[in-house]
């Protein structure tokens, strides 16, 4: 039995609300601004193809410190907000979300990234728990997703932790039948689409070896992705990611593979309760910027998957697990200097 660990709760991300869809894609021609004009640009698009949503937590962080005085602040927190984050897909909404969102990017001329979490008996009864009610329930959210997407650019982190935790121990063997079919049909589902591409989660360098996630990998459907993802919401060095994900490859038909460095800059927390040290753990910094450019061919991009500043759940004095958290953010920020 492998050492059950919430290896990096994960933010539900509820709908960022009408106010995105509007200021991001409206076609009404009411000429209506932003609610968060903090200046935002980014990263040439050979470079960083992905889109930066202009009303985000951060972008709206950055207005907030400028209507204080705190230009400091505001400085600090545009290094969050002037780079692309995943918009992870609300259970409520995913054909308005998945279209609000690839609508924005594509007349922007990016590629929305977006992040599927919502498989049945999801997070193991953690921060982050909950999910669709059934694989019924999934297969129309996947449905819905999918038709919001349409032939739009998007790229697709699918389901954080949910092949890692068929495989910990931490979800219960009733339920690995129904997920491996669920993943497989999501997977199936969204490669149909024109332009969509899709990772499917596979753990971290820190939780095991690849040994013990390969099979269940290509059971899940690995064959029909476009690679997998590695360190979603966690903390482990990019370095040490690529070197996980290089074996990982190797073991599932050299697939590619993209590194979550939202906030990797200082390594994993090595401190207080290991069942923890992923929950806001203090002292870490942002990571490598999103780019396409990677030190390794078989690093598709570096991202940020996990949104800077949003909370991993009620530990260590944060909020619940999604809910924007500045304090924490402007650590993340000024530790990355």
């Amino acid at each position: 039995m492998y050492p059950k660990r919430g290896v990096g709760v994960r933010t539900s991300a509820l709908v960022l609300g009408a106010a995105l869809l509007v200021a991001g894609c409206s076609s009404s021609g009411d000429g209506e601004e932003p609610q968060a004009d903090a200046g935002i640009s980014q990263q040439p698009k050979d470079t960083d193809p992905f889109w930066v949503n202009p009303d985000g937590n951060a972008a709206q962080q950055v207005v907030a410190y400028q209507k204080d005085g705190k230009k400091e602040d505001a400085e600090q927190i545009r290094k969050i907000a002037q780079q692309p984050t995943g918009e992870w897909i609300s259970p409520e909404s995913p054909e308005k979300e998945a279209r609000g969102f690839t609508e924005a990017a594509d007349k922007a001329d990016r590629t929305a990234l977006l992040v599927l979490y919502n498989i049945p008996h999801r997070d193991c009864g953690q921060y982050s728990q909950g999910g669709a009610a059934d694989g019924n329930a999934y297969r129309t959210w996947i449905d819905g997703v999918a038709k919001g997407i349409g032939d739009r650019a998007a790229t697709v982190i699918l389901e954080p932790d949910a092949v890692l935790h068929l495989v910990d121990g931490c979800t219960p063997d009733e339920y690995h039948e129904e997920r491996y079919d669920l993943l497989k049909g999501a997977i199936s589902k969204l490669k149909s689409l024109k332009n969509t591409k899709v990772y499917l989660d596979a753990g971290n360098a820190g939780w095991g070896h690849p040994d013990q996630i390969f099979e269940p990998l290509k059971w899940a459907g690995i064959d029909q992705a476009d690679g997998f993802s590695v360190n979603v919401s966690n903390f482990y060095t990019t370095k040490d990611s690529i070197a996980y994900g290089k074996e990982l490859s190797a073991k599932v038909g050299n697939k590619p593979f993209v590194i979550d460095t939202s906030r990797n800059g200082n390594g994993p927390y090595t401190e207080g309760n290991p069942d923890e040290r992923w929950c806001n753990p203090p002292g870490r910094a942002l990571g490598e910027t999103p780019t396409t450019k990677t030190a390794d061919p078989l690093v598709d991009a570096y991202v940020w998957v996990k949104r800077p500043g949003e909370s991993d759940g009620e530990c260590k004095g944060g909020p619940k697990a999604g809910e924007w958290w500045a304090e924490y953010a402007l650590k993340l920020a000024k530790a990355s200097e």
